[in-house]
């Protein structure tokens, strides 16, 4: 025995739960709506309805809001001669998730029949997912997730890239070629975001160490995936195409926000209160309020 009473280890131990418990974001956190400027909503428009199976919510002069179930899931904000954002942090792709496996073989079926072009099929162990790029660059991936008792607490181990067994996912659905695509289905959200960043440290220090999430799984100093309340992933990041990289100069098709969904006003009023006391000066917005990760990446906090 050490001498001391058992009662001054019990709240040492109480409140250090306690503080691990305050540094956390919420858990049911999660993204919302990504926000992105476009040269032409002309060309967007049917791309985003007919080739990625979104819906328009409201159309206004120069934007749109598309979505599923009334939900708004992307927001476009036209630039006319906007060029593409290579080479600068931003958006590496945002993520819509599917309900069902069934639902992203229908996706892929309609992809094929339809000639949608796609840039990756990968098995990522946690999840089944599509990528492709809308005409200005824009990364999109489209996903399903495997059953959350697979996977969870695992995730560092378990988050890996395979190429996709299309035949096994084609073979939900009998005869692939029969089947309509009458757009998303209802109930698909925005799974995450995937940001290119100009470096891992510094990068992960804001989003777990301010904001609260968990690091889920690193690939060294190349990419880091965290997430709210134990999922796989809410927020991915990678220097790939980025490192040392400074935010995209204005005329470019860019990342204008992500969003970030706090379950509450004193939840947001929190999270953000950490972001002052970080050094940084969030901007209140209508939607909600603006900060930025330390690639310039803004996100809009936002309580549902």
């Amino acid at each position: 025995m050490n001498g001391r009473p058992a009662s001054c280890g019990s709240r040492s131990a109480a409140s250090i739960l306690r503080s691990i418990a305050d540094d956390e974001i919420a858990p049911t956190t999660h993204p919302g709506a990504v926000h992105l400027t476009i040269s032409d909503l002309e060309q967007s428009i049917p791309y985003y309805e007919r080739a990625i199976g979104l819906r328009v919510l409201d159309r206004g002069a120069g934007r749109a809001s598309l979505g599923t179930d009334g939900t708004e899931l992307v927001g476009l904000v036209e630039e006319p001669g906007a060029r593409p954002a290579d080479g600068y942090t931003g958006l590496f792709h945002f993520a819509l998730r599917v309900p069902e496996r069934a639902d992203l073989a229908r996706w892929l079926a309609h992809a094929a029949r339809d000639r949608v072009p796609l840039t990756g099929l990968s098995d990522h162990d946690v999840s089944e997912a599509l990528y492709l790029r809308d005409p200005d660059g824009h990364g999109i991936e489209i996903y399903w997730d495997r059953p959350r008792e697979i996977w969870e607490g695992d995730v560092a181990q378990r988050l890996t890239t395979f190429p996709l067994d299309v035949e096994s996912l084609l073979g939900e659905l009998g005869d692939p070629a029969s089947k309509p695509f009458d757009g998303l289905p209802g109930g698909t959200d925005m799974g995450h975001v995937h940001l290119r960043v100009a470096a891992i440290p510094e990068t992960v220090a804001f989003y777990r160490d301010v904001l609260g999430f968990g690091l889920m799984a690193a690939l060294g100093s190349q990419a880091a995936f965290l997430a709210a309340g134990g999922y796989h992933h809410h927020i991915g990041a990678n220097i790939w195409e980025s490192a040392g990289a400074l935010p995209p100069p204005p005329g470019t098709a860019t990342l204008r926000h992500a969003t970030l969904v706090l379950p509450d006003r004193a939840e947001r009023d929190r999270v953000v209160a950490r972001v002052a006391n970080a050094g940084q000066e969030p901007e209140e917005r209508r939607e909600g309020v603006l900060v930025r990760d330390p690639s310039g990446n803004p996100l809009v906090l936002t309580s549902g």
